[in-house]
């Protein structure tokens, strides 16, 4: 039998709670990262603290469904709907990657009641990157 720990403290009358439901977020970063085969939409505060997230694959599609706008647009649906609760009136909307789910998930974001006060492609670009390999016979 596991014993019951018991807590010593001057301040005996203090609910615990869960910190995320307790703080109100007013304004947020909305991240959107949409490859090819699945999109991530991540919730943070201004200072980068992630306070929800949600992929195609936790919403339940499997396999190339993932990839699909509307497993994008349930995803931002799920990852914006516990901050709305939490309070969220506006956001910063970051989306990268080449994926079918950008519109999609901007689209959902929109409609969620979220006032947007920029929308920026993050998109990393190569400055005509690395080197390529020596060739290996001529």
């Amino acid at each position: 039998m596991a014993k019951a720990i018991l807590r010593i403290g001057l301040r005996r009358n203090v609910r615990i709670s869960s910190r995320k439901s307790t703080r109100r977020i007013p304004k947020g970063v909305i991240h959107v990262q949409a490859s090819f085969n699945n999109t991530i939409v991540t919730v943070t505060d201004v200072r980068g603290r992630v306070l929800s997230w949600a992929s195609a694959g936790t919403c339940g599609f499997k396999g190339p469904r993932k990839g699909t706008p509307f497993a994008a647009q349930t995803a931002a649906v799920n990852a914006i709907r516990t901050v709305v609760d939490q309070g969220m009136q506006r956001a910063e909307v970051m989306i990268k990657g080449p994926g079918l789910g950008r519109d999609a998930a901007l689209r959902a974001i929109r409609r969620s009641g979220i006032l947007l006060t920029f929308v920026r492609d993050v998109t990393p670009m190569p400055h005509n990157g690395c080197r390529p390999p020596k060739k290996r016979r001529v």
